[in-house]
């Protein structure tokens, strides 16, 4: 229902119990009238400490919303779980609505009939699947709102996506929850406990930008459940999604090869990324010292990322965690003129010329901006596809530091000029061939 009045995918859905945990915000699709809506995970009379954790974020919903509705499953009919949730929702003293879902190709009327002993009013027949009934149901919600109530949908674009990905319990989350300084997202001192990808509206220094809380990442060979599958899905389009990473490292454990799998992959899909080492403040001073050993040596392509001890649990340090992480999103969508590429390229180019090849020096002209997020700078020149590797590298570094590019890999192009004479013969004269057989043959003698 959430995927079909958002017009979007972000709400995690599978034939699973217990999918959604955290509260989903989304915004009403452009051709529906403007709501904000709240998915929220399901509710049970009894459970265990994360349906308890799940009941506290239905909770915080219910406390937030102007209008309830109610979802129940119309080819179940009414169970002893429907009631304890409609108890709960007249108890909030807000408007109620009561939607009997999964009711496509049936006698509408009849299958709500036994819904009524909710004493929910009227039963609403809706399918979310195939979007029958749901126009409806919104103007009905819509109806039901206090006077004065009204959404706007933000601006396309306002601030940059930041997204917050590591393995399973590096304390994402309450990185998170931290910088809201509310319980806006579930936590618990176990793996695996967030599924979705959450996003969340957050300001920075008085500038909007978009956190998003990601499940964690295991090796490929660890993971067995098709529901962490579709998280780790979720998360890698998150990722895609993010104008910059935040990658959470526990510091107590060192770097792993999955974290080192993890980051490169957020760069070699061209994502501004910032480091953030958790639980540093439990470290010894001999622990911090080998885990930056550690952290040089097994990282040593991170030269250009800030790296931001920090404690998710405590507070500290996370603001300026963020404020890198915006940074480094600024330097992704950053725009370079043709004018100063060109002149940065003439400088290095002067002072370090390409070697030679073939007995010929490489030429490099001009350059200009191709792309952006990441930054990709198209170089000119001849015979730039025999120029090495380690001057591509030097010519990054070198556009990097001129440009303030901290945070966001670089992409360099090397584009040679085209010959106009390539593949042409020079057809000779008659004289001409005469004069070359003269003088070969007095070269012979």
């Amino acid at each position: 229902m959430f995927n079909r009045l958002t017009g979007t995918r972000d709400a995690l859905v599978a034939d699973y119990p217990g999918l959604t945990r955290d509260r989903l915000y989304g915004f009403t699709a452009g051709d529906l009238p403007a709501a904000i809506v709240i998915d929220t995970g399901g509710l049970t009379e009894t459970g265990d400490e994360i349906a308890q954790l799940m009941h506290r974020q239905v909770e915080l919903a219910v406390a937030e919303a102007d209008v309830l509705v109610m979802l129940a499953d119309g080819r179940a009919g009414p169970a002893g779980e429907d009631r304890y949730v409609a108890a709960l929702a007249r108890r909030s003293g807000k408007p109620v609505l009561l939607a009997v879902n999964k009711l496509e190709g049936r006698d509408s009327e009849a299958a709500v009939a036994d819904f009524w002993e909710l004493g929910l009013d009227l039963p609403r027949a809706v399918s979310a699947s195939h979007g029958e009934g749901v126009r409806d149901l919104l103007a009905a919600a819509l109806d039901a709102c206090p006077a004065g109530t009204q959404a706007e949908r933000p601006p396309a674009g306002a601030g940059p996506a930041i997204a917050v990905v590591g393995r399973p319990n590096v304390g994402k989350s309450t990185l998170i929850n931290r910088l809201l300084g509310e319980e806006r997202l579930v936590t618990r001192d176990e793996p695996g406990t967030t599924r979705d990808a959450i996003r969340v509206a957050f300001e920075m220094d008085g500038s909007p930008c978009t956190l998003i809380d990601t499940a964690g990442v295991r090796r490929r060979a660890r993971v067995t459940e098709a529901i962490e599958k579709f998280s780790i899905a979720k998360t890698l389009q998150a990722v895609d999604d993010a104008d910059a990473v935040i990658v959470l490292l526990d510091a107590r454990e060192g770097v792993t090869e999955q974290d080192a799998s993890l980051i490169g992959l957020v760069l070699e899909r061209g994502r501004a990324l910032t480091i953030g080492l958790n639980k540093w403040d439990g470290l010894s001073d001999s622990h911090r010292r080998r885990f930056m050993h550690g952290y040089e040596v097994a990282l040593p392509f991170l030269d250009f990322v800030e790296v931001h001890p920090v404690s998710a649990l405590h507070g500290s340090n996370i603001v300026d965690l963020v404020r890198s992480a915006t940074r480094a999103a600024a330097a992704a969508h950053a725009e370079l003129s043709t004018g100063e590429l060109t002149r940065v390229l003439e400088e290095v180019v002067g002072s370090h010329p390409p070697p030679m090849v073939r007995r010929h020096r490489i030429r490099l002209t001009y350059a200009h901006q191709g792309g952006r997020r990441p930054p990709l700078i198209v170089v000119h020149g001849n015979q730039t596809g025999l120029l090495p590797d380690s001057y591509r590298r030097y010519l990054v570094n070198c556009f990097r530091k001129a440009f303030g590019l901290k945070g966001t890999p670089v992409r360099l192009e090397l584009r040679t000029g085209h010959n106009p004479y390539a593949g042409r013969r020079n057809v000779l004269t008659r004289r001409q061939v005469e004069k070359r057989r003269r003088l070969r043959r007095h070269t012979h003698r």
